[in-house]
């Protein structure tokens, strides 16, 4: 189970929504296990180093995710941008 709730804004849900289902499906479990986990960790970098660490990039099952951090006291990762080929 992960410690970060995992939940996607507007376009990273729209792009989430089109991804084939086999590939959603091992996407969703990476997410989980991955930045649900750790969102400071498996990669991951400031979107914009030096300012908002919160505010982050990350590579997951192959495609690139900008995100959010939010806590505490809700742990939160928030998807606002999803780049899958």
């Amino acid at each position: 189970m992960s410690r970060y709730r995992i939940q996607y804004a507007g376009e990273a849900e729209k792009v989430r929504g089109q991804m084939p289902a086999a590939f959603r499906a091992r996407f969703d479990a990476a997410m989980a296990s991955t930045l649900g986990n750790d969102p400071y960790g498996h990669g991951s970098r400031p979107a914009v180093p030096g300012q908002e660490p919160t505010r982050r990039h990350a590579t997951v099952a192959g495609a690139i995710v900008r995100y959010y951090v939010g806590g505490p006291p809700s742990l939160v990762v928030t998807a606002v941008k999803i780049i899958h080929g």
